[in-house]
């Protein structure tokens, strides 16, 4: 299947966007990181509209989209709902931390409620591309890697927001960084691990012509996974999971804003790097039913 650049930087930007939320919101609930709320709800909200323009340029024609909302079963609806919820949850949230004392503290109660909006979204977002005619994309595997991406980088960039704006606390911010990596780098292992079997899915049929497609020929699932193997491995897990996951121990284990604005960034920087090239190695083997290139 052919690279869909707007939505590989659709879903990487929104799980960034959630993953941040969610972070701060979490940070919130346990009093933490109030000097880094206020900028780290900015934050989200332009990787929010980040990713929200990268999809519309994905549509050509956005305006038919309104078409597919009479569906709510429609992957793009369930999509559109979660991130209206998503918005709203962080519209009351940005309110109720202007109106705060300290200019950080949210109620504990709308704190718990932004987090599992964000894990939502992540999730509503990563399971509309599960399809049965794409058997690469047909796992939950995937869907739990997305929302590895946001584990991952979203503690990472309250990290080094907190290390810019002044916080002196890392102790329970670099825990949730480490954990949240180091769980990115498991879920990226399943996948990578998972999606070799994929081949299984197909069944091989031998010669065969199909008058729909006279000119096109059948593929083959295990020579496209295995020409994606490299950046599967090296760019997805090495570079996008271990390296992050090694940086976040060190950062952790220093526990000061230097330590956090320097690693906490390269965290960032190879987290980008993996949940890009996963997505580019999770299109080119999205091969459909038919096995058509």
């Amino acid at each position: 299947m052919e690279l869909q650049w707007e939505l590989i930087l659709f879903t990487t930007f929104i799980a960034w966007s959630a993953g941040l939320f969610g972070a701060q919101a979490l940070a919130a609930a346990f009093g933490q990181a109030k000097k880094a709320q206020f900028a780290s709800w900015i934050a989200a909200a332009v990787l929010l509209v980040v990713g929200g323009i990268a999809v519309f340029f994905h549509l050509k024609h956005w305006e038919r989209i309104f078409n597919g909302f009479g569906n709510p079963t429609s992957g793009i609806t369930q999509e559109l709902i979660a991130l209206l919820a998503l918005a709203v949850v962080a519209i009351v949230y940005l309110v109720a931390v202007k109106r705060s004392e300290d200019g950080g503290s949210v109620p504990k109660w709308l704190a718990w409620i932004a987090v599992i909006v964000s894990a939502a979204t992540v999730i509503v977002m990563a399971h509309s591309y599960m399809m049965v005619s794409r058997p690469a994309w047909d796992s939950f595997v995937w869907l739990a890697y997305v929302l590895g991406n946001s584990l991952v980088l979203g503690p990472a960039t309250l990290a080094v927001i907190a290390a810019v704006t002044g916080e002196a606390d890392f102790k329970q911010l670099g825990l949730w960084a480490l954990i949240g990596a180091l769980a990115s780098l498991l879920l990226a292992l399943a996948y990578a691990v998972s999606i070799q079997g994929v081949g299984a899915a197909f069944t091989d049929v031998g010669l065969y012509f199909d008058p729909t497609h006279p000119t096109k020929v059948m593929a083959d699932a295990n020579a496209t996974l295995a020409d994606q193997a490299l950046l599967l491995w090296l760019g997805a897990v090495v570079v996008g999971a271990a390296l992050p996951a090694v940086g976040a121990l060190v950062a952790w284990r220093k526990n000061d804003a230097t330590a956090w604005k320097l690693f906490g960034s390269g965290i960032i920087v190879c987290a980008l790097i993996g949940a890009i090239a996963l997505r580019v190695v999770f299109y080119n083997v999205g091969l459909s039913v038919f096995m058509f290139y």
